[in-house]
């Protein structure tokens, strides 16, 4: 949590040794605890008295001492001199962060903590947990688009510390499971499309292994229907799930594996809903495509936001077909005016870097496609190359998506997990089906507010579809200059 805020790894380590010192009265023996245990485990100061109390398997108080301990850190590098800072920082923000730990939000963590893993193991083993099996298992693939299913690991890691198992985890594993049997419809789909096959065919590999994102930004999103099949077979073998109390000892095991983190008696109600995850997504999804005409060759873009087919939509409707015409040949002209040197220039100015060094499991692996990554010096983001503009996120401006004229797709990502900052900061000036040249603004974005919400302002440039290019090459160092220095050619 210290490293995601920007703030000092090695302290927040000592931070948190401090919340399970062994002086303290261990989190598990509290229930148990006499006054005679209390007299030897409680800090005097005259006017107050505060239990000492070790926060084992606690995630909440851990998470609040280090939010509290990173803002103290900043204030004291921000006016300490630089002289000192090494002896002062330290010594003052863990003093300050130790006591606020254990004295203010450890207690309120401890007392969240129970709270939320009791309302959680209500609705999971209450009367109505059918229905909270059905939308969790829904609606968790939407909460990983805007990022909040991160929250997911404390609730479950506080029932683990309560009960000893967790019924969340397992729903997380299926809807994982979902999202890739979708992937697999398109696969069969889209068997004789050979650039659909280049994302579908990994993507539903790492979404099997447990990473959805490539999946669903990659394939399910961009067509809409298989991410909603996906969503109602999950929603389907969340039911099942909590109907037959499954429960899992540990967390960290997603998709197909995470069959290894379900205990042992519950293996067979497990695999049952593996098996519906599986099925039901993948039959939706096939049915839905088969009637869309995604095994013809039609492509996302004859597919409209509700996954309804733009043809045929439009059939039967003269003054439709004219105006669909019109734009399309007013979009080919305009990408013919569009003009390819073979070289990407840099997006933003500062210093390039390999991807395979972003704090990014998605993007350093390189599943999203090839690419570089630039610390940026300004908070100005241009266009690398002539180009259309075919993906613009205008409510939180972090992403903007190129096509250029041989077909070559470009993302640019605006700093890492900025979308929690729902555009606060980011200023987009381009639409979709914008055209744009080299140099010409895309996206400015506060680089100060960035840093106070705790987040990187790193710029990536990835390459996730080559087009008609051969192979690309990448500048992974040196000093880049917006709109001017190449950092990749193709």
């Amino acid at each position: 949590m210290t490293k995601k805020m920007g703030g000092t790894p090695m302290l927040g380590i000592v931070l948190g040794l401090t919340l399970v010192s062994g002086q303290l009265m261990n989190a598990y023996a509290v229930p148990s605890a006499t006054a005679k245990d209390w007299a030897t485990h409680t800090w005097n100061f005259g006017f107050a008295q505060v239990h000492m109390i070790g926060y084992q398997a606690q995630v909440i108080p851990a998470i609040l001492a280090a939010i509290c301990f990173n803002y103290y850190e900043r204030f004291f590098k921000k006016i300490t001199p630089s002289i000192v800072q090494m002896i002062v920082v330290p010594f003052c923000s863990l003093l300050l962060g130790v006591m606020t730990a254990h004295f203010i939000v450890g207690p309120i963590g401890w007392t969240l903590g129970t709270a939320v893993g009791n309302v959680v193991m209500a609705g999971i083993s209450g009367p109505f947990r059918v229905l909270f099996g059905a939308i969790f298992g829904g609606l968790y693939a939407p909460l990983v688009i805007t990022g909040l299913h991160h929250m997911t690991n404390a609730i479950d890691l506080q029932l683990i510390a309560d009960t000893g198992t967790t019924m969340l985890w397992p729903m997380i594993a299926l809807s994982n499971i979902a999202q890739g049997s979708a992937v697999l419809a398109m696969i069969v789909l889209q068997r004789n499309d050979d650039k659909a096959q280049q994302v579908n065919i990994p993507s539903c590999l790492s979404c099997y292994l447990g990473v959805t994102e490539p999946a669903m930004f990659g394939v399910n999103l961009k067509y809409v229907f298989p991410f909603v099949c996906a969503m109602i077979g999950s929603a389907v073998a969340g039911v099942i799930c909590t109907a037959t109390s499954t429960a899992a000892n540990a967390i960290g095991v997603g998709g197909l594996p995470g069959i290894l983190s379900i205990n042992s008696k519950y293996f067979l109600s497990f695999a049952l809903c593996m098996l519906v995850a599986v099925v039901i997504p993948f039959v939706l999804t096939y049915i839905v495509g088969k009637s869309k005409g995604i095994d013809r060759g039609v492509g996302v873009e004859d597919v409209t936001l509700d996954g309804s087919n733009v043809a045929a939509a439009t059939a039967g409707t003269p003054e439709s077909s004219v105006g669909a015409a019109v734009a399309a040949v007013t979009s080919a002209e305009a990408m013919g005016e569009l003009t390819e040197d073979g070289t990407l220039c840099a997006a933003v100015s500062g210093t390039v870097i390999p991807l395979s060094q972003v704090d990014d499991a998605v993007f350093a692996s390189g599943t999203m496609g090839e690419g570089v990554a630039i610390e940026p010096s300004a908070g100005e983001v241009v266009a690398p190359c002539d180009a259309s503009v075919t993906v613009v996120m205008e409510e939180t401006g972090h992403a903007v998506g190129l096509t250029l004229a041989s077909g070559l797709e470009l993302l640019i990502h605006i700093g890492l997990d900025t979308v929690e900052m729902n555009g606060d900061g980011f200023q987009t000036h381009v639409r979709k089906g914008s055209i744009v040249h080299r140099g010409d603004p895309l996206v400015t974005f506060d680089r100060k507010k960035v840093a106070a919400a705790g987040h990187k302002d790193t710029v990536l440039m990835v390459v996730t579809d080559k087009g008609s290019a051969e192979k690309v090459d990448l500048t992974t160092s040196g000093t880049a200059v917006a709109g001017v220095t190449p950092v990749i050619r193709y």
